[in-house]
């Protein structure tokens, strides 16, 4: 996932530590390699110029004795670019690993924002890095209680909105203003051209999918409060087929959630909808919006559109902080084994049912 501080982590980590960072590109081998090289010997040798690597095999051979006595850190960042730029890069660090990784004190650590790569290309059971990793981190967004901490400058209420609206994302909470509004901030940031989170959706969408109109079109239609596969197909005007692989998409990277209700592993009831809040509301207000912003009218759309929706858009913002809030509940009456909604059939009252949050365990 993007934006939720991985790169901010780890250089953190890196910290007063023998490490060696480098960001791929999306470039080709040549210059990956050549990239990598200029970072390793200006951490080992600075001052010192030197020619890049002829291969990444000799690159990780001059770099292993480094590691011989002493934890070197060796990081590189936004690892699909590399390993698409040259595709044996995984089987050679494999290779190294089997033979020679336990013999130093190499710290490796492969980090990227393409949450489908790693879990199939690097985790996944057909990697030649299957089984060879130490420890995995996936990264996640801040919970309210996180978020308020950035907001501090801010009512409780406008907390909640502001950490619903960016979807307790790190970096789009560190571009809110505290000297700025409510309105102003959303403004700023949603409805205006220029506003860094403007385009920000889109932009992402892009970088990930080969096609990313009619992805658009689905996300809106989850946005819009379309929930079940038929639903979302029908408002999106295509088969439910060709709408079920989209939705497997954009579940792997982690943007939609299938739910079933929460006492179930398996339900034909089950829902989709957005699980980053703040592509639930940009696609919700920003989206069908767009040109009336470019004119310059976002004012007049927080007015007329937002302010009179933003409660009922709040409410699946509000039930997931409540489901943080009993995680952590210290005095609870029994560990949970799950939180959650519920719905499905009253047989009491032979009708339909729904329970907005539900804690339970077997």
């Amino acid at each position: 996932m993007r934006r939720v501080g991985k790169t901010t982590l780890i250089r953190e980590f890196c910290k007063g530590k023998k490490a060696i960072y480098f960001a791929a590109l999306e470039t080709t081998q040549g210059e990956n390699l050549a990239s990598l090289s200029k970072e390793v010997f200006e951490n080992t040798m600075p001052g010192t110029p030197m020619p890049s690597f002829t291969s990444f095999e000799e690159l990780l051979d001059y770099i292993y004795p480094l590691a011989k006595e002493e934890r070197q850190v060796l990081l590189i960042d936004e690892y699909p670019y590399l390993a698409q730029s040259y595709r044996p890069i995984s089987s050679i660090i494999q290779n190294q690993i089997d033979l020679r990784f336990r013999e130093t004190k190499l710290f490796l650590i492969l980090c990227s924002s393409s949450l489908s790569f790693m879990e199939n290309q690097v985790l996944g059971y057909k990697s030649p890095l299957y089984g060879r990793r130490t420890a995995q981190f996936k990264i996640r967004p801040f919970t309210y209680k996180g978020s308020a901490l950035m907001l501090a400058d801010f009512p409780k209420e406008e907390q909640a909105i502001l950490c619903g609206i960016t979807g307790a994302i790190p970096d789009n909470l560190g571009k809110i203003e505290p000297h700025l509004s409510l309105k102003e901030n959303i403004c700023e940031l949603f409805l205006t051209p220029s506003g860094s989170l403007f385009e920000e959706p889109n932009n992402l969408l892009k970088q990930e999918l080969r096609d990313p109109a009619t992805y658009n079109a689905v996300i809106a239609a989850i946005a819009g409060g379309a929930s079940r596969l038929n639903e979302i197909a029908t408002k999106v005007g295509i088969g439910t087929s060709a709408c079920s692989n989209l939705l497997t998409s954009l579940i792997a990277l982690g943007l939609v959630k299938k739910e079933v209700p929460v006492t179930e592993s398996r339900s034909r009831g089950k829902v989709y909808y957005l699980a980053d809040q703040m592509f639930r509301f940009w696609y919700r207000f920003v989206f069908p919006n767009l040109n009336t912003i470019m004119m310059g009218k976002g004012e007049d759309i927080f007015r007329e559109v937002i302010e009179p929706e933003l409660s009922s858009y709040m409410g699946p913002v509000f039930e997931e902080m409540a489901a943080q809030y009993l995680w952590h509940l210290e005095d609870a009456p029994f560990t949970f084994q799950k939180v959650g909604r519920w719905w499905g059939p009253n047989p009491l009252k032979k009708r339909q049912e729904e329970i907005e949050l539900l804690a339970f365990r077997d």
